[in-house]
């Protein structure tokens, strides 16, 4: 469904669900190109309509969540720039990934070692 969305409302959603709970006011502060107030307050209304997001009252007033994981949503996301930039290829984009330069600590490249060995064992084999 986030797939089929218009381009701003993709971008007001995927910016929501970056900040996991956040205001309207919160949500066009942290967008890259800030729409008009109202009209942040309108998509987060479509969205919610969609059934994609949920709002909540408290003391500083509408509060808006996704209503699905936050990884459920970056894991469709990941795979749509994998399917568009690397041809589908999960290996391609891991490898571009690290090339970026960012150091791996300790945690990071034990749990990347774990998940190669996952994704490379043969199913009904053990290791």
């Amino acid at each position: 469904m986030i797939e089929s969305l218009p381009r701003r409302e993709r971008e007001v959603f995927e910016t929501l669900c970056r900040l996991e709970a956040s205001t309207a006011a919160g949500v066009r502060g942290a967008l890259s190109d800030p729409l008009s107030d109202s009209a942040v307050r309108t998509m987060l209304s479509r969205l919610e309509a969609k059934g994609l997001v949920a709002r909540t009252s408290d003391a500083e007033g509408r509060l808006y969540r996704p209503v699905q994981r936050t990884e459920a949503v970056a894991a469709s996301a990941l795979r749509r720039v994998i399917d568009t930039f690397f041809a589908g290829s999960a290996a391609s984009a891991a490898t571009a990934l690290l090339g970026l330069g960012q150091k791996l600590t300790p945690e990071e490249a034990a749990e990347l070692e774990r998940a190669i060995d996952q994704a490379t064992q043969v199913e009904g084999s053990k290791s």
